[in-house]
């Protein structure tokens, strides 16, 4: 059980149609990547990724995804992701992207990765402010950027539920 490396690759959803969002789910965006893991890879890439394959964490309302598969298929998981077009939610379709951001041994390594990646984003849109009430409103969220001691204890190391 240990001895099975595992890499969390972290990615955002890309989307012009705002209802996207709302069919960005679990299940939804599973499907959607061993599909086009199957399309790229047919049916062996297909098998080799789906061992241990899970849909981490996500985040609809920043389009934040976190997946996991084992150490030995993450380059194929990767380079499938390109190739994810479209969420496909109660019959309808919804154009879409997914942007690789990080891929880490570890949760932990993605949530310190993400933090600075917030912090990056936020710095560039208060370069872009137009008024001072935003201007604060970004600094104030800068400063937010972090993870606080409570959830650095919660041994998410290596968040093996063995669910498998």
């Amino acid at each position: 059980h240990a001895a099975l490396s595992r890499r969390y690759v972290l990615c955002e959803v890309v989307s012009e149609d705002p209802r996207c969002r709302q069919c960005i789910e679990d299940r939804v965006l599973g499907l959607a990547v061993r599909d086009a893991i199957a399309r790229v890879h047919g049916d062996y890439g297909l098998a080799c990724c789906s061992i241990s394959f899970t849909v981490k964490y996500l985040n609809a309302y920043t389009g934040t995804v976190l997946l996991r598969c084992r150490k030995d298929s993450y380059r194929l998981l990767c380079s499938a992701l390109p190739f994810v077009r479209h969420l496909e939610s109660r019959g309808q379709r919804y154009p879409c992207s997914l942007n690789t951001l990080h891929v880490g041994g570890t949760i932990r390594t993605c949530q310190k990765f993400l933090i600075q990646y917030n912090r990056t984003q936020l710095l560039r849109l208060l370069q872009n402010c137009t008024n001072e009430e935003e201007r604060q409103c970004i600094q104030k969220s800068l400063l937010s950027c972090s993870l606080t001691e409570e959830q650095s204890e919660s041994g998410d190391e290596e968040d093996d539920d063995g669910t498998e």
